[in-house]
């Protein structure tokens, strides 16, 4: 109907193009939205995780005071107790990923679960601390983490994972904060048999949950996102900006798990608050440090300060903890203290996660968080083993300045750090065809701006980009002819 030199070939040119983009808009805003079925199983799989990391965690802020009752209980053994679930769960955590592809997600969840329960149950019913050891460390062996994030993977669209697994960050921070309120009140109730049998009923919940209310996926969908790899492990453990990033989530554990073997004693025998009283102490420490670092992560993001935002809460960690060591008379002391200790805990538990995103090649964020959840748990044996042994040995400051002398070596870790790369990543699904030349592909995601950098996934259709907001626009994927439309997250 029009020639090649007809005057209104432009035009329609031009009215065709602004139809595809805003086609593509209206693709993209139609998919921001989860549906039901992803919602619920967004809920369902926090609240499990919430469940059991609340578990976990209910028994670190008084076990130090109760666990004095139990038999042979020594510093040494009671710092074992506190931190040994993260010897189990480092062990575990990447195969009982890896296992779930060949025997199934929900059949490794209850697997996990199970263990976590009988860990519970074994540490209620002795009075032995050699056998709460191993209650603790079956617990941690139900390391099902990443089974979760990868069934979050298969429950979920490409375009909601972040929203997926943000929601999950979420349920674990919450489950911390209100540990430390809940430990306290209910360690002077039911004593630490009593928490450990309430772990055991969380889990059963939790057991529920899995069973009627997360739905079964007909396939597996190993995402790069949530699910670690062999093949890119090298590529990961060779990095040395991943590697400073996971020193640092070893060491901010390492000095959490230590913190609970002597605080909780400094404010019962040095500063005279009660065992059961104690949750008010963290309640409002927990409310006010959040609240207070929440303007540090905007300047962090928004302004591109993150370094600067991550080593100063790294020294004012290390600060927080040598001030310990001189805040025995005065429990407003230790309160303001605290405070400190926990609103730079809270900047970087919460920055940590985001820069290992951010510093993850593309394609490698699984793996990545794989690593990185490893370390995290290795600076929780670590710091409750070594603490403890120092506890007996050199008493509470030798614990102290154990951990001052950790955070500094971060410190210096973190300031040899280059300025990280404020990138995020995108999954950008694939036209299936039977030919494509995925070279060409690769370079002409590569020559879009604010592409930083790609890996087409052939057998899977999709490609994994890192991208810098500031200068790439999603309308740019409208052009390409070989990108489902709408398909991007």
């Amino acid at each position: 109907m029009f020639g090649p030199d007809s005057p209104e070939r432009p035009g329609l040119l031009v009215q065709c193009a602004a139809c595809s983009l805003r086609l593509f808009h209206l693709n993209l805003a139609a998919r921001e939205k989860m549906n039901a079925l992803e919602k619920r199983s967004v809920v369902a799989l926090a609240s499990v995780y919430a469940m059991r990391m609340l578990g976990l965690f209910m028994v670190m802020p008084v076990f130090v005071l109760l666990g004095n009752d139990l038999q042979h209980a020594t510093p040494l053994l009671i710092g074992l107790a506190i931190g040994a679930y993260g010897f189990s769960q480092a062990l575990l955590q990447v195969p009982f990923g890896l296992l779930s592809d060949r025997v199934g997600r929900k059949r490794m969840i209850y697997i996990g679960l199970v263990l976590f329960a009988a860990g519970s149950l074994l540490a209620a019913a002795t009075d032995s601390i050699y056998v709460v050891i191993a209650g603790r460390i079956l617990q941690g062996a139900g390391a099902i983490a990443s089974v979760l994030m990868a069934l979050l993977s298969d429950l979920t669209r490409e375009e909601h994972r972040t929203k997926a697994m943000a929601t999950v960050g979420i349920s674990i921070g919450l489950s911390f904060s209100v540990s430390l309120v809940l430990g306290p009140m209910l360690g002077a109730i039911w004593g630490l048999s009593g928490i450990f049998y309430l772990t055991a009923a969380l889990s059963v919940v939790a057991l529920v949950i899995v069973a009627r209310l997360v739905p079964t996926p007909h396939a597996h969908k190993t995402s790069a996102d949530t699910h670690p790899a062999r093949e890119m492990l090298g590529q990961v453990l060779k990095d040395g900006r991943l590697l400073r990033l996971d020193f640092g989530i070893f060491a901010l554990h390492f000095v959490l798990t230590a913190l609970f073997l002597v605080f909780p004693t400094m404010l019962q025998n040095s500063l005279g608050l009660a065992a059961g009283s104690h949750w008010w102490f963290y309640l409002t420490v927990m409310v006010t440090s959040f609240f207070a670092m929440v303007p540090f992560i905007i300047i962090g993001e928004k302004k591109r300060k993150m370094k600067p935002v991550l080593c100063g809460a790294i020294g004012l960690l290390a600060l927080a903890t040598m001030m310990l060591t001189a805040v025995q008379a005065s429990l407003w002391a230790a309160w303001g203290v605290l405070f400190l200790f926990f609103m730079a805990f809270n900047l970087l538990e919460a920055s940590l996660p985001s820069l290992i995103s951010k510093e993850a090649p593309a394609a490698s964020k699984g793996t990545a968080m794989g690593v990185y959840s490893t370390s995290q748990f290795s600076g929780a044996f670590l710091g409750g083993a070594l603490g403890g042994w120092l506890l007996q040995s050199a008493g509470t400051e030798g614990v102290l300045w154990l951990m001052a002398a950790s955070l500094l070596a971060w410190l210096l870790v973190a300031l040899t750090m280059p300025t990280p790369n404020y990138t995020t990543s995108l999954t950008v699904a694939l036209k299936p065809a039977a030919e494509q030349d995925f070279d060409d592909i690769d370079q002409r995601f590569r020559n879009l701006a604010g592409v930083q950098d790609v890996v087409v996934v052939e057998d899977g259709a999709v490609a994994y980009l890192k991208i810098d907001r500031k200068h790439f626009n999603e309308s740019q994927l409208a052009h390409l002819e070989f990108v489902r439309q709408g398909d991007s997250t």
